[in-house]
């Protein structure tokens, strides 16, 4: 399941065909109850932004949100899963719990591999029912089968809580 499909509403197309589409380096796959995200990127930063992306993406169809206010997430872990992990979920607080916020790009500005610290900027805008289509809802990030993987394609998997 590579790919979300959203019923779009006529002023939903508008707002997409408005900007140029995103680069999608992402799959859900299937698992029990549950979804996995596998994103890659050519970069540790890219994988990560990626994953976070396609967090989003199962929640809304992120090429309907417009990048009108920026949002900063920095967070730290003891290793490169707990940093992996601690971003996503304060992504996650970002949209659920802060100020609803919802990004149609996220950029890590830097990943300190030695300090497992990262910081990231976030562009788009509060999630709004009436102008963005309502996909599944993330309740948790969760740690059970979390792999990062660097190399030369850096690529990570996360399941999530739905």
């Amino acid at each position: 399941m590579d790919e979300r499909y959203y019923d779009l509403t006529k002023d939903q197309k508008t707002i997409k065909e408005k900007y140029p589409s995103i680069t999608k380096k992402y799959e859900y796959l299937d698992h029990t109850a549950d979804v996995q995200l596998h994103a890659w990127g050519d970069t540790m930063e890219e994988a990560f932004e990626q994953c976070a992306m396609a967090m989003f993406g199962y929640m809304t169809d992120i090429e309907t949100v417009e990048p009108l206010n920026t949002v900063e997430v920095k967070t730290e872990g003891c290793d490169m899963l707990s940093l992996l992990f601690h971003f996503l979920d304060e992504w996650l607080y970002k949209f659920s719990a802060d100020q609803f916020f919802i990004p149609r790009e996220i950029k890590v500005l830097h990943i300190d591999q030695k300090n497992y610290k990262i910081r990231s900027i976030g562009w788009g805008e509060v999630f709004d029912l009436s102008k963005h289509p309502q996909g599944t809802e993330v309740k948790a990030i969760t740690y059970s089968a979390m792999q990062v993987h660097e190399g030369e394609k850096p690529e990570v998997f996360v399941i999530i809580d739905i």
